[in-house]
């Protein structure tokens, strides 16, 4: 669009950029906005167009891993209306998803106007799917885990949404039957409560009182993972607790009753948290 007296600017990879039109340099991209041009109006539109997609970007991306996580059926309508929208499909494309049949993953690789699924499977071959809803599971459900990650890296498959190389956790047999939590993460040391606080939200988990938590949609129902992190406005050293589930109305959840997600996306968050303690060094660590 036109801004000012001979100059063009576009919105070029995120940023506002220039072009004369006029002189021995018309039609050649600046490297650098002019000054008459910074304070330019239009200028200023571009740049607060380039947040909002900014922000777009980023609500597309955390909307589908929610779909994910919770292994959500999502309309294949809504995933066609959407997929024209470049935000939309950066996420989606080559996320592994099923349709009717639960046993026949793929990666999703394109969809048509009328909400046709293009995908391709282990057997390398491309399929057409027109279901009513799409899921696109939660890894820990898929039985074919291994198979779909060799097959993803002879595709050269780089996922937005952190799917088949997400870390994921099986929940053990031998569970005691009254068992309410798990410490295997337990004990990890941290020079101070702030920092360990800093570090859940940085990873993404809710602070709530003395605990970090996330909470997961699994089989229909809405369980609450948390992890002890010591006493709030404490700002001395700390060091993380048990692992915990508790159901929607706060009762907790004896460990055998926690769905295969849950215990993943739980066994995650601890995990996470405990990757950044303090550790000692020296003869007698």
């Amino acid at each position: 669009m036109s801004a000012g007296d001979g100059y063009e600017i576009a919105l070029i990879e995120g940023r506002v950029a220039a072009r004369p039109t006029a002189g021995r340099a018309a039609g050649r991209r600046l490297k650098s906005l002019p000054k008459q041009l910074r304070d330019h109006p239009e200028v200023e539109r571009l740049r607060r167009l380039a947040e909002w997609l900014d922000r777009h970007a980023e609500a597309c991306l955390s909307q589908v891993d929610t779909w994910m996580v919770s292994s959500l059926p999502v309309p294949t309508g809504l995933v066609a209306e959407v997929w024209p929208d470049e935000a939309w499909r950066s996420v989606l494309r080559d996320l592994v998803v099923v349709g009717d049949d639960p046993d026949e993953p793929g990666f999703l690789r394109d969809v048509t106007a009328e909400g046709e699924l293009r995908v391709v499977n282990l057997d390398g071959e491309t399929v057409r799917l027109s279901p009513a809803t799409v899921t696109l599971p939660h890894p820990v459900l898929l039985s074919d885990l291994a198979d779909l990650r060799e097959f993803a890296a002879e595709l050269g498959v780089v996922q937005r949404v952190e799917q088949i190389h997400r870390s994921t956790w099986e929940k053990p047999d031998d569970l005691a039957e009254q068992a309410t939590q798990v410490t295997e993460f337990a004990g990890a040391k941290f020079t101070s409560r702030f920092g360990l606080a800093a570090r859940a939200t940085s990873l993404g988990y809710r602070v709530s009182g003395g605990y970090a938590t996330c909470t997961v949609r699994d089989a229909g129902c809405t369980v609450e993972a948390s992890v002890w992190i010591g006493e709030p406005y404490w700002d001395g050293d700390t060091e993380t607790g048990g692992l915990s589930w508790n159901d929607r109305g706060g009762r907790p959840l004896p460990l055998r009753e926690v769905g295969p997600v849950a215990w993943s996306e739980g066994m995650r968050m601890a995990a996470a948290l405990y990757a950044g303690r303090t550790v000692e060094e020296g003869t007698d660590a």
